[in-house]
């Protein structure tokens, strides 16, 4: 068996059977790798959903619960790698989409770097196509993209846990979760962190179009602050220098562009240099940003790169304050 597939679930038994046929359609034969999901003490039909579709699946699908003492993902994932057999271990969510050819491009790729430790996977965000959506998911590609760079650099930054795997051996060798299992959010980044600390050169990102996964896009502003809020609460916490750097250089950036604009205001002899700044940075986002959503297939979103620029500085100020005073609710649970 080549890949075990552990998946956290909380109250996922809407979604969870189109990530279960999804899996079923993998072209990566089914003797090839097993699904373990993790219950993290659903109130919903999670557990029957498992059961029942495990009894008609080709591949090996198990159903692990949480006991009284076990909360949380990074919980949820151990428990599932507790039974899991394979030596890489893939991470999807439980409200994914999935490829058919996603886990036959982790084979590939493990095949093109056989010292590989760690691979991150592109992550896409998915919704109706309103300007809202199309801003998330312009943001988002520019996450997705900024990771899958840095990695190319060996300076690897950030990864999302919807799409990732990991040696087994190299999980155990650097500790786990144990050092930050006493925080919600992190399982992807700071395990990426610090494999690439111990096996420098051995973390890759999948650029591969059949690896892409499919996530829905936060439905409402709220939403999507809260999880935003979530993801910047482990901010504070960082080790990497590269992360840290990366961090305060878009946030510098941003904030910057929003305060020629009002610097321009005080003082007009500045205003040939504020729209020279935007233009710069404008371009150089294009540029960036052009290829990036090619490979997503969302070339269309880059027409809103003049909007989300103006919102963003605002947004990420209010977003980084929030994580790093913590605090915010997450699945039905309030989280510090």
């Amino acid at each position: 068996m080549k890949f075990s597939v552990l998946i956290a679930a909380r109250n996922e038994a809407a979604a969870l059977p189109l990530l279960l046929q999804d899996l079923a359609a993998q072209t990566l034969p089914a003797a090839h790798f097993e699904v373990i999901i993790a219950d993290d003490h659903s109130t919903d039909a999670t557990a029957a959903v498992v059961s029942e579709a495990a009894l008609g699946t080709d591949y090996s699908l198990r159903l692990v619960t949480l006991s009284a003492a076990q909360t949380g993902k990074k919980a949820a994932l151990l428990e599932a790698l507790r039974v899991a057999q394979a030596r890489w271990l893939v991470c999807t969510d439980a409200d994914c989409r999935l490829g058919p050819g996603w886990l036959a491009a982790y084979a590939a790729q493990v095949a093109r770097t056989p010292q590989a430790n760690f691979i991150s996977g592109p992550v896409l965000l998915t919704g109706p196509a309103t300007f809202f959506q199309g801003l998330m998911g312009l943001e988002f590609a520019g996450l997705v993209g900024v990771g899958g760079a840095c990695l190319a650099r060996q300076q690897p930054t950030m990864c999302n846990g919807a799409n990732l795997a990991y040696r087994r051996g190299a999980f155990e060798a650097v500790g786990g979760f144990a050092d930050n299992a006493h925080l919600a959010s992190g399982d992807d980044e700071f395990l990426l962190h610090k494999i690439h600390r111990a096996f420098p050169g051995s973390a890759h990102f999948l650029a591969d179009a059949a690896a892409i996964v499919r996530t829905a896009a936060p439905t409402t502003l709220a939403a999507l602050l809260r999880q935003r809020v979530r993801w910047a609460s482990k901010w504070r916490h960082y080790q990497s220098a590269a992360s840290r750097r990366l961090a305060l250089l878009v946030l510098g950036a941003n904030v910057a562009l929003a305060a020629g604009l009002g610097a321009g205001l005080l003082w007009p002899e500045l205003w040939p240099w504020v729209p020279a700044a935007w233009g710069i940075k404008l371009g150089a986002d294009a540029w960036f940003l052009l290829p990036v959503l090619r490979f997503l297939g969302r070339r269309k979103w880059l027409a809103g790169l003049v909007p989300l620029q103006v919102l963003y500085a605002p947004y990420a100020l209010a977003v980084g304050a929030a994580g790093w005073r913590g605090g915010y609710q997450w699945k039905g649970r309030a989280v510090r």
